[in-house]
């Protein structure tokens, strides 16, 4: 656990000096719960949402996209049910005055469990070796089945009271496990309550409930309210889909973990509209497509996995997380959810508008169903960071030199493609030649020119942005044309000629290779 703590602490240090991440106002100490993307990290970001609409939009002939307002009327959030139940448990500390999530503190008493089982799990690995069948162990060993069982039974009570909204049961469950404040280590609690999570504002002059806004705490309502739009105006039919990616705002009541949970955060969302009764078949098919999506950049399979909902939300009848292993624990990363015909009844109902399609196949108009992935791009960006960022022992080098902090990140994601870069800042001829390979080929991918500090320290700098080549131009260059193109990964260095450099790069970061 120390050593997971660790790791995040490193990795948000790493951030903030390589300029992935910054706090947000941070000469005036800061505004808690936000974050500003510096230079590599807005380029690591639209890399990921390239990725995503790519793979979403250009790869299937039936999702198309849109970018809807983030002001919307505030009916819309009436119809959605976000005004009447989009809270959160909380809770507080009379000793601390430090304000909770009282599901949070139940998970993360559950989390402590688990973390007992993987202790004794890896306890049993070691004594056993190569013979050790953990599902057995899990099954049969009394300690391990004790802690099962305890989660499971504490894990379906927090589920019941989230779906009823048993605030009185959440306190005595709380009550029960004897949770602590995390600040004050004490054990006097409020009576829990609901806090609703959406920011409300104005509408310009107009004061009271009539003028009253909402900033959107999801994206997906952007899609339903212009559903017949959007497949009137491209003629679709079922079954179709629409992309989108913005800004959706929820006033946590804690939000932490760095970029993890958020106060404005990035979403990338599709609604994949069918029709009624083959949901569950569409349901089966996202989950998977959305897996292998995470697996083509090289996410290893240990550090994914699915997970059922204890309760689902008003809307749904299936839902599952894609769980990602954080450096503090597996958490939600992506969430596929079937979410019947509940929205865009809804918004009929209150609007007074058709929002039907009539299905010429059947010869039926009916208000279609939908199956929604919905992936926090802040979240894929921590996730891509956690499972690249290594320190390692650089073979045959010594001194500074012998370690190395590296991101290896897909080429496809990493922020800057290619860094070119003279052996020498002070020999002219070096330089030029450098400038002129740089200017042939910055625009066809994102490119660094560098020539400050010795060749080992920059190569270091590289590696630490996740630059995946560095071209490096010497007195050989200047005889033969050819330059040392080095590879990030394996730190393996080749003479090319420099008119390959361009189609080398472009070969290592193509995209159509994750496809």
């Amino acid at each position: 656990m120390a050593n997971q703590e660790d790791q995040f602490k490193k990795l948000v240090a790493h951030c903030k000096e390589y300029g992935f991440i910054f706090q947000s106002s941070e000469i005036y100490d800061g505004l808690a719960a936000t974050y500003d993307y510096g230079p590599y990290g807005v380029e690591l970001k639209n890399n990921i949402k390239e990725y995503w609409w790519k793979s979403m939009v250009y790869h299937h002939e039936n999702i198309v996209g849109i970018d809807a307002a983030i002001f919307m009327h505030p009916r819309t959030w009436k119809a959605s049910g976000h005004v009447d139940a989009f809270n959160d448990p909380m809770i507080d500390n009379k000793d601390s005055k430090k304000r909770y999530r009282a599901d949070v503190l139940v998970e993360e008493y559950l989390d402590k469990i688990e973390q007992k089982v993987n202790k004794e799990l890896a306890k049993a690995a070691k004594r056993f070796g190569d013979s050790f069948d953990a599902a057995m162990y899990r099954q049969t060993n009394p300690r391990v089945k004790g802690y099962l069982e305890k989660h499971a039974t504490i894990a379906k009570r927090l589920a019941t009271a989230m779906t009823n909204s048993d605030l009185d049961d959440m306190k005595a469950l709380i009550e029960e496990l004897e949770i602590a404040c995390p600040v004050s280590g004490s054990r006097n609690w409020t009576e829990v309550r609901q806090f609703n999570l959406m920011f409300s504002t104005q509408l310009g002059a107009v004061a009271g409930e009539e003028g009253k806004l909402y900033l959107r705490p999801e994206t997906a309502q952007g899609i339903f309210v212009n559903f017949l739009n959007v497949q009137k105006s491209s003629r679709q039919k079922l079954p179709f889909g629409i992309a989108q990616i913005g800004k959706a705002f929820r006033n946590e009541i804690v939000a932490r973990q760095f970029i993890f949970r958020m106060r404005e955060f990035e979403q990338m969302e599709m609604q994949f509209f069918v029709r009624p009764g083959t949901q569950k078949e569409w349901y089966e098919k996202w989950k998977a497509a959305r897996m292998q999506w995470h697996r083509a950049i090289g996410t290893p399979e240990d550090k994914l996995r699915f997970h059922d909902h204890d309760n689902l939300a008003h809307y749904a009848d299936a839902a599952v997380d894609i769980q990602f292993e954080f450096p503090f624990g597996f958490k939600e990363l992506e969430g596929i959810h079937s979410r019947t015909d509940f929205d865009l009844s809804s918004h009929q109902e209150l609007s007074g508008r058709k929002l039907q399609y009539f299905d010429p196949e059947i010869n039926e108009s009916y208000v279609p169903y939908v199956v929604e992935t919905s992936i926090g791009c802040d979240r894929m960006f921590l996730a891509a960071l956690s499972q690249a960022l290594r320190e390692e022992v650089v073979p045959d080098a010594e001194g500074k030199d012998a370690n190395r902090m590296v991101l290896k990140l897909h080429p496809v994601l990493a922020p800057v493609k290619c860094a070119v870069l003279p052996l020498l800042k002070n020999k002219e001829a070096l330089t030029t030649k450098a400038r002129e390979i740089f200017n042939r080929i910055k625009f066809s991918f994102n490119c660094q020119y560098d020539e400050k500090d010795a060749i080992g320290r920059r190569y270091r700098r590289q590696d630490a942005i996740g630059t995946p080549f560095c071209v490096t131009v010497d007195f050989e260059t200047l005889e033969d044309d050819t330059v040392t193109i080095r590879e990030r990964d394996s730190l393996a260095q080749r003479r090319i000629p420099i008119e390959q450099v361009e189609a080398v790069v472009l070969e290592g970061i193509d995209m159509r290779s994750l496809f």
